[in-house]
């Protein structure tokens, strides 16, 4: 095998994919709660993905992305046996894992795929551990099986009601905090907007919060500063200082901002991407 090489692929929903690539070296490194950058091609964008698995002995990298721009949808049509342009990590601080007593972790659409080893290893330490998965609807949910053999615990909630609970992951928070469950701590990864209602919902009730932020990120080390975030009233870079932070001191508002900062060049360039002879506005 070459390095980086694609080694499986498989659609997990209409727009998620799993894939394995090899890359030992990151593999052998990696520890829950870090991610990659990789670029597809030369020519490529660099974007971070977490790592939901790795395998030392192997060399083998799980990552899940889903398709929303150009370069997603780039890597969405590399075939197993071809090769990424490059793969850089592990990245990040890993996630503290220790045992806490009860953790409640809340995955939220593709956010459940960072949040699996993180489970992993909370279990692992001997944590009891309450697991609550949220997608919009069924066919969108990922990881159940997996999740369900960790969790002593899983509830699941659908916003059109298709499987589970029907609702927000807040909804079955609040019950769990309502039954008077002993919560030590909370970890929330998923889309900002949840995570920010599950964050309003912790501090009322003063429940440690950890959550994942997935700003724009470019180099990964620091340098370029794309990835900053307002933590605490202070600047924080998510590549060097997260991806992980306490949940009640990010400005959510000034993060989703950010977030949406390119979205008008990115639908450009995802439109050219999937259409070479679109104009699409971008000057061709």
């Amino acid at each position: 095998m070459e390095m980086f090489e694609i080694i499986s692929k498989k659609p997990i929903t209409a727009d998620v994919q799993m894939m394995k690539v090899y890359a030992p070296h990151i593999a052998r490194k990696h520890k829950a709660g870090q991610f990659i950058i990789l670029r597809v091609d030369e020519e490529g964008e660099r974007i971070p993905l977490t790592i939901a698995e790795s395998d030392a002995n192997e060399g083998i990298l799980t990552l899940f992305y889903q398709i929303v721009g150009a370069t997603t949808y780039k890597l969405s049509k590399k075939d197993v046996g071809e090769k990424l342009q490059d793969l850089v990590g592990p990245l990040g601080k890993p996630t503290h894992i220790e045992k806490f007593g009860t953790v409640v972790a809340i995955g939220g659409g593709v956010g459940v795929a960072p949040m699996y080893p993180i489970a992993k290893a909370l279990k692992e330490a001997g944590n009891r551990l309450i697991i609550i998965l949220g997608a919009r609807t069924k066919s969108l949910l990922i990881l159940e099986d997996e999740m369900r053999a960790l969790a002593d615990e899983l509830f699941i909630s659908t916003d059109d009601g298709s499987y589970g609970q029907k609702g927000v992951v807040t909804d079955i928070l609040k019950q769990l905090i309502e039954r008077k469950e002993k919560i030590d701590l909370v970890i929330a990864i998923g889309p900002p907007i949840m995570m920010k209602f599950v964050c309003a919902l912790t501090a009322e009730h003063k429940l440690p919060t950890i959550v994942s932020l997935n700003p724009i990120m470019v180099d990964g080390t620091g340098m370029c500063g794309a990835c900053r975030v307002e933590v605490g009233g202070e600047t924080k870079f998510a590549c060097v200082d997260g991806p992980e932070f306490d949940g009640h001191k990010v400005n959510w508002d000034l993060f989703m901002k950010r977030l949406r900062f390119y979205n008008a060049q990115e639908k450009i360039s995802y439109e050219i991407v999937k259409n070479p002879k679109c104009t699409c506005g971008g000057g061709r």
